[in-house]
């Protein structure tokens, strides 16, 4: 069980807690509850950052399914988070997440030592609303078998979580303009992709 003060603590030690979990594997139902209060944003961006690593292909969509199921929840104003339970009693290898926390965590300490509760009206019953409809925007592209396509929108996603668990109006804006810039990328892939097909197609018709 989680210590009664762990709501408290920064991210980055309930997720150093987490890394140095005593058990060969960690369930996602157990993620949830270590995270406490702070489940939606911690699950969000938890799977965000799985985004971010290098998969083979069908990675992303692995880890951006959960973000399909999480996103509507903060759209409907869901006070606590929803998974099924097939995905509930998903066990992730302890030693997997001591190959990858470690060096996420420094980088979130930072983050977490500069950040603070700050234009909070972002955070109000319309603007979570806001970022739940982003994400799930987010991870309908996260799941399409895009190569590289990925991180924009998985940072996009990880940095709105983050900026959800710290109240952070600053962060939320940055990850507003990443999500922008996601939507960039993705437009320059598909006019790559349309160019490419009109040219193969010239090519073959003889056009």
């Amino acid at each position: 069980m989680p210590d009664a003060d762990e709501n408290q603590l920064p991210l980055s030690a309930v997720l150093t807690d987490i890394a140095n979990h005593g058990a060969a594997r960690i369930s996602v139902a157990e993620l949830m509850q270590r995270f406490g209060g702070r489940a939606f944003g911690a699950l969000l961006f938890i799977f965000g950052l799985a985004c971010l690593l290098p998969w083979p292909p069908g990675g992303t969509t692995i880890f951006g399914f959960p973000l399909v199921l999480l996103s509507p929840q903060l759209i409907i104003g869901a006070s606590v988070p929803w998974l099924p339970e097939a995905i509930k009693t998903r066990t992730i290898a302890t030693a997997d997440l001591r190959k990858g926390l470690p060096k996420v965590i420094p980088w979130l300490q930072k983050a977490e030592a500069i950040s603070k509760p700050r234009l909070t009206l972002l955070f109000g019953p319309v603007g979570e609303r806001v970022i739940g409809a982003l994400c799930l925007v987010l991870a309908l592209i996260l799941i399409l078998p895009i190569p590289g396509g990925n991180i924009p929108p998985a940072l996009a996603v990880a940095t709105l979580s983050f900026a959800l668990i710290q109240r952070d109006g600053i962060i939320a804006l940055m990850g507003y303009a990443m999500v922008a810039a996601s939507g960039a990328v993705l437009a320059l892939f598909a006019h790559i992709i349309v160019r490419t097909f009109e040219h193969f197609f010239a090519v073959v018709t003889g056009a």
